[in-house]
């Protein structure tokens, strides 16, 4: 739960910034491009592995592809980047009005990676409780706003 409204949530989760502001593995460093407004959506983010110490990758940029949109309540994504073809890994939330607060429910999907994938990346790449922690910073950071 959240306290803030789905509109404020939504604010950061659909602009490339907030990505940065909230990730918690450090791979993200900035982002270019608009605020998103529907499915087909796209921005570039700067990213850089050694955060993460698994995968000699260093710096290289992800182009965010948005594949599910629904305005406050719902968005995710892909990523196509320097592995191609993509992963075809899914990220994405979903926000509940429940009174004056949000319940926001962060996933990832990983059903969907091609094949070649299954036995040369160890999935999930970000590891539960960074997706957890995340969500702690949106929180601080979308209720510092309010």
């Amino acid at each position: 739960m959240i306290a803030a409204s789905p509109e404020a949530i939504f604010a950061i989760l659909s602009d490339p910034q907030g990505h940065v502001a909230i990730d918690s593995s450090g791979m993200l460093q900035s982002a270019d491009g608009e605020r998103v407004a529907g499915v087909g959506g796209e921005f570039v983010v700067h990213m850089d592995r050694e955060a993460l110490n698994d995968r000699p990758m260093g710096k290289y940029d992800v182009t965010v592809i948005i594949t599910e949109f629904e305005a406050n309540t719902h968005i995710e994504w892909t990523i196509s980047g320097t592995i191609q073809p993509p992963i075809e890994h899914l990220y994405g939330y979903r926000l509940e009005p429940r009174g004056s607060e949000t319940l926001v429910t962060s996933y990832y999907d990983w059903s969907k990676i091609s094949p070649q994938y299954r036995d040369s990346i160890h999935f999930p790449i970000i590891p539960e409780s960074a997706l957890r922690a995340t969500l702690g910073i949106l929180a601080r950071t979308v209720e510092a706003s309010e």
